[in-house]
């Protein structure tokens, strides 16, 4: 069989170990005098001007005149164990559009409209940034700090608004007093914050106010890590 498989590579051309291989088990499968009359038929095939390839824009090799009439003429079992299994076709992506806020509202107004809405168990914001302008009320500071552009979603969900989010932070004046030397100490440091988070109704009309629990910076983070 390998004399048979050389010589069929020869007459097409064909010295890449892939094709030579594919020869192989064309030989294997189907015969060596299926073999022989598909050589036959390329070299009439190619005597005659050849085939194009799929797209017309070129001429095909004589391995892939052979190729191409074994693919024809074998049986869907033959072609699996000689070429193997055929590509299987790409699933298309599916577009998800996000809703419409005109849709939604009616959806929303009712489901808030819910008198039994459920229960948070636990609630915790984080924020990392830059403080604005710090306010020391007894043992209290204040600061307010505006949020940024909004991160990539999960497909399907609704634009958030473009108006930057400003939160109302309260911190214990124990803790600004553990992060301030940081902060004074580098300007790029920033603050982590996680605490509570609520909207509170009587300030403008409604503002978003975090309760600090735990308040560090990233540098402090890094020194706190690094060191272990």
């Amino acid at each position: 069989m390998t004399e048979l498989v050389d010589q069929i590579a020869t007459q097409l051309n064909e010295t890449d170990p892939g094709p030579v291989k594919t020869i192989a088990r064309l030989v294997q499968v189907a015969g060596e005098e299926r073999a022989l009359a598909l050589l036959a038929e390329t070299l009439a095939v190619e005597a005659d001007g050849g085939l194009l390839t799929e797209d017309g824009q070129r001429r095909r090799s004589p391995g892939g005149v052979f190729f191409k009439l074994a693919k024809t003429q074998l049986s869907s079992r033959e072609r699996g164990r000689i070429f193997g299994p055929p590509p299987k076709a790409a699933t298309p992506k599916k577009t998800v559009v996000p809703p419409d806020w005109l849709d939604l509202l009616p959806v929303v107004t009712e489901l808030l409209a819910n008198p039994f809405p459920g229960a948070a168990n636990k609630m915790k914001l984080t924020l990392i940034g830059k403080p604005g302008k710090i306010i020391e009320k007894g043992e209290m500071v204040l600061t307010a700090i505006q949020g940024g552009q909004a991160p990539a979603l999960p497909k399907g969900l609704p634009a958030p608004p473009a108006e930057p989010t400003t939160y109302l932070v309260f911190i214990a004046a124990k803790q600004w007093r553990k992060v301030k030397p940081a902060l004074d100490a580098d300007p790029a440091d920033r603050l982590v914050i996680e605490g509570y988070p609520v909207l509170d109704k009587r300030i403008a009309g409604g503002t978003v106010c975090l309760y600090a629990q735990s308040v560090t910076t990233t540098a402090l983070q890094r020194a706190k890590f690094g060191a272990k």
